[in-house]
């Protein structure tokens, strides 16, 4: 009601700041409107305008927030379970504790697009889950409709499935749940995992269904669970692993037994060393597909293989090549081809118009990826060189490594 009045005001007090005067122009009558300006008022009057429209703005946004709230109500209608808060969503657990399905409040199964469950998962937040823990009524997690990846915390604090056998009666159920093998590391993506219950002395009396694991940025896993083979069992959550989800991004959280975990700094990966020099000691005439040269004066980092005349690259980085020729033949054009992975990349080409030999001296700088196969060709013309000259050679060496 009071937006209502104040709009009634706003119009009466547009219509005193709006006058008309009646007057006649020869014989017929007209009506003359002076037209309200804003800036021709006094300030008085500009101020009384702006002060409406703020009014009016104040209207606006009290009817949109009593919209929200009616609408938030009408979501947030009460419920007859019971809920445990687990962070970012909220599991829904019926009365009776687990006898029957977990209906989950968080968005639809989102399955079917493809997405990083790095960041895509669900907060599972249940301290009965921990491997200290055990507790009356035990929980079964073939009664919940799992959907997409979980992360497992415990009071706040991330942690991961214990790979070891954990003692019957913990972890909130009869049979503990533990992964049957060890987490992956990150450049392994997504992997599978087997995973037992243990029961009556046998740490893999129930063999579930397999479960797909993730290590993400951060030193923390995401887990997609499958429903258990039977109750009651129930995925545990490692109370020793705790400290894993505190070490920064330079370390890596290690452990001799699955028991006590510590976080080490990850080691720097050493800086290869690579560089080779070689020649071929006699000349060489016509097309040659790869020149094998037997002179191998430097090669460090062994990535030259004599026998074939080929480099392989041993780690990804920058490389720079060179390559070498002697040409004498007068009139004779002669070209040397650098190849890497089967590309001709770069030439070095003579061609002498007198009787006497040139020599020419071509250097290359690319980007390769381990495992990339370099070597020489001739494609034409005639080369020079004696066992001692040096003048067909073939050499490089690695500049920068790049990071796994």
């Amino acid at each position: 009601m009071q937006c209502f009045q104040m709009i009634a005001l706003a119009v009466a007090v547009f219509a005193m700041l709006s006058p008309y005067t009646v007057g006649s122009v020869g014989n017929a009558s007209s009506v003359e409107f002076n037209i309200w300006k804003f800036e021709d008022q006094p300030l008085v009057m500009q101020l009384a305008a702006v002060y409406k429209e703020m009014e009016h703005f104040k209207c606006e946004q009290t009817n949109i927030r009593q919209q929200l709230e009616a609408l938030n109500q009408m979501l947030t209608s009460p419920k007859n379970e019971t809920t445990t808060e687990i962070g970012s969503t909220s599991l829904v657990y019926p009365p009776n504790h687990g006898e029957e399905d977990i209906v989950w409040s968080s968005e639809e199964e989102d399955s079917m697009r493809p997405f990083d469950p790095c960041f895509r998962y669900t907060v599972l937040d249940q301290p009965w889950r921990a491997t200290n823990t055990s507790i009356k009524n035990k929980m079964c997690d073939r009664n919940v409709k799992w959907r997409g990846w979980y992360r497992l915390f415990y009071k706040g604090n991330s942690l991961q499935m214990p790979e070891r056998c954990v003692p019957m009666n913990k972890c909130g159920t009869h049979a503990p749940m533990w992964l049957a093998g060890p987490h992956p590391k990150r450049r392994d993506g997504i992997v599978t995992r087997k995973v037992c219950g243990h029961w009556n002395k046998n740490c893999c009396a129930f063999k579930s269904t397999p479960i797909k694991v993730k290590k993400c940025q951060g030193n923390y896993y995401v887990y997609k669970f499958t429903k258990p083979s039977t109750c009651h069992l129930a995925y545990c959550a490692d109370i020793n692993t705790i400290v894993c989800g505190k070490c920064r991004k330079s370390e890596t959280c290690v452990s001799r037994d699955n028991i006590n975990w510590r976080c080490k700094k990850k080691p720097r990966p050493l800086k290869r060393k690579v560089h080779f020099f070689a020649s071929y000691p006699g000349p060489i005439s016509g097309k040659v597909n790869r020149i094998k040269y037997r002179t191998v004066l430097v090669n460090v980092g062994r990535a030259f293989n004599r026998r074939t005349g080929v480099f392989r690259a041993p780690v990804k980085g920058v490389y720079q090549f060179f390559f070498s020729t002697q040409s004498g033949k007068h009139g004779v054009k002669t070209d040397l081809w650098l190849v890497i992975n089967g590309y001709w990349v770069a030439v070095s080409h003579t061609k002498i118009r007198s009787p006497s030999t040139v020599g020419n001296l071509s250097t290359y700088m690319t980007f390769l990826r381990r495992g990339s196969l370099v070597y020489v060709s001739q494609d034409c013309g005639s080369s020079w060189a004696t066992a001692s000259s040096n003048t067909i050679t073939f050499g490089g060496s690695l500049l920068v490594q790049s990071k796994r």
